[in-house]
């Protein structure tokens, strides 16, 4: 059976069940865009219900739903981020900017050992003793860049 016929028979509740599948799929695949279109389908199916619009009028009113919903909905996201309890999860050197720590081996060369909890890290600089005290100042991948504090 085709969509225009299952429209043609079933009408809006044709439209009510591709929501709730579209709606069922945002589970499974985060992102916004499913849900809006779900609901733009859902509204679809209740207008189709009360007014018994032709399937063309339906395409056209899930159509105008459905994009007006999106690009309200991703120019709301940008101009309001998501605020995390872990801005630095996949950033972990850039929690430690600004930071002070103990140097665990000298920096020889440019370049030396810092322990920050259990973890030890490369760092480079200018060269220090051990127990010297450095201030992280940047980070290139997980090399940490120092300068004596």
């Amino acid at each position: 059976m085709d969509i225009i016929a299952l429209l043609v028979d079933y009408g809006g509740w044709s439209w009510v069940a591709g929501g709730a599948v579209l709606l069922a799929i945002e589970l499974v695949v985060p992102g916004g865009v499913f849900v809006w279109l779900g609901l733009s389908a859902v509204t679809t199916g209740a207008v189709t219900l009360l007014t018994g619009l032709p399937w063309q009028w339906q395409w056209a009113i899930f159509a105008l739903l459905s994009l007006v919903s999106v690009i309200l909905w991703t120019r709301y996201r940008k101009r309001r981020p998501e605020i995390s309890d872990s801005p630095f999860l996949n950033e972990r050197t850039s929690r430690f900017l600004g930071q002070v720590h103990t140097l665990a081996e000298p920096i020889e060369n440019g370049e030396g050992r810092l322990r920050i909890g259990d973890t030890t890290w490369r760092v480079k600089g200018t060269d220090a003793p051990a127990g010297a005290k450095v201030k992280i100042t940047g980070a290139d991948a997980s090399i940490l860049r120092v300068e004596r504090a």
